[in-house]
């Protein structure tokens, strides 16, 4: 049954109004900025491919006054104690908690992640507002003894200055609130590139900070930049006014964030793909077994860095637990992500199910066993079969992170 909150009523809950085209810029002096001429990201529900809203990417000009400007945020937020700057990171997780249920609607329209995860990722960003504001009163440092008279050594910690943070559409907001809150605490100021295929969370949440900020007399020391520019994404990580660079993304591209920072000599933070394996041999309880092997595999349509792309499965117990997976990927509830009963929602977009296609085409073409799945949905939306694939060790696609719901199973 389709759910009927409408993305419309989300949006406007979020104070963002979905018949105008949505600013992507936000600069501590400036506020929200409409770039003119720049593209227009469409924004389309993938569980529906119905449009939700339109955000306006950011111009290059912009982007150089938001990162000029957030230097100016910078030398007067360093200055600010740090117990007080972690008050207002605490009324911003005051602010989350308010916003909880509409913002975890939203990224589930938006990135087709199902409800409880959408509202789990909001409250993994209001745990660590909690955690962020202890750490605001435990920034301590070292007193040490000095071999020279009337002379002591002590240790101060000094923050960074403008702190960039890239993220992904798979953890749209939580990885911002991971990099940011530590970072506003310490005293640097923030400028944030979330994903263009996650722009509407990563506007309601700036909407928030922002809010949050100006109310309380707070300065604005969370920036915001959104593009789909190759360029301008390069840029931002060259950029020397950039004192820590944190990307998550896939192994490609933070091979490539690494290598141009490096060459400015750049601090750097990476949180890129995994291939994460589950080993069963003989002694494992299958009834623990399995619920932990499909939500690994099928949860978030295997749209994580830590979700489960290997089963290693002794031979003795290969049938008896391939049965039962068999069995539970048929019981898998694929459909709308707001509707409680959903178990697995839509992959993120149209090339996200080309991708999928293709890896199962490679599969079948090397001999691969396809055991379930294997087929992209018939209905409106980027629905595919969680897949499981019996491989062997040789298989060359296993080395790979596919950003899918299959499921390699290979036995010992």
């Amino acid at each position: 049954m389709q759910n009927p909150i409408s993305a419309a009523s989300i949006l406007t809950e979020l104070g963002l109004d979905p018949s105008q085209d949505l600013a992507g810029t936000f600069g501590s002096l400036s506020g929200w900025l409409l770039s003119p001429g720049t593209p227009r990201l469409e924004i389309y529900n993938p569980s529906t491919g119905v449009r939700m809203a339109t955000v306006a990417t950011t111009h290059p000009d912009h982007y150089d006054r938001l990162l000029a400007e957030g230097r100016v945020a910078f030398d007067a937020w360093r200055l600010t104690p740090a117990p007080k700057r972690g008050q207002a990171v605490r009324l911003i997780g005051e602010a989350l908690r308010q916003y909880k249920s509409p913002l975890g609607s939203l990224i589930s329209l938006e990135t087709g992640k199902i409800r409880a995860e959408g509202e789990g990722e909001v409250q993994e960003m209001i745990d660590m507002a909690d955690f962020a504001v202890g750490q605001s009163r435990m920034l301590y440092g070292l007193t040490l003894p000095s071999e020279r008279p009337e002379h002591r050594m002590f240790e101060q910690w000094h923050p960074l200055g403008v702190v960039g943070i890239a993220t992904a559409f798979n953890f749209p907001v939580a990885v911002y609130a991971w990099n940011a809150f530590l970072a506003l605490i310490c005293g640097d100021v923030t400028v944030w590139k979330p994903s263009p295929k996650a722009a509407l969370a990563a506007v309601a949440v700036q909407k928030i900070v922002s809010r949050v900020l100006e109310a309380n007399g707070f300065p604005q020391v969370s920036s915001l930049f959104i593009t789909h520019d190759h360029q301008l994404a390069e840029r931002f990580y060259a950029d020397s006014r950039i004192g820590l660079l944190s990307f998550t993304g896939s192994t490609a591209i933070g091979t490539r964030v690494a290598e141009i920072a490096a060459r400015r000599l750049g601090r750097c933070l990476l949180e890129l793909g995994g291939n994460n394996a589950i080993l069963i041999d003989e002694s494992a309880d299958l009834d623990l077994a399995v619920p932990a092997i499909v939500f690994g595999a099928a949860g978030t349509a295997g749209q994580r860095c830590t979700s489960t792309r290997r089963l290693i499965v002794e031979a003795s117990i290969a049938d008896a637990l391939i049965e039962r997976l068999v069995s539970a990927y048929r019981e898998i509830r694929i459909g709308d992500p707001l509707d409680p009963q959903t178990l697995m929602g839509p992959l993120i977009d149209q090339g996200a199910v080309e991708r999928y296609q293709t890896v199962i085409r490679d599969l079948q073409s090397g001999g691969a066993r396809i055991l379930y799945g294997g087929h992209v949905l018939d209905r409106p939306g980027h629905f595919v079969e969680p897949t499981l694939v019996r491989v062997e060790p040789t298989c060359p696609l296993i080395q790979e992170e596919t950003f899918a719901p299959i499921l390699y199973v290979l036995i010992y």
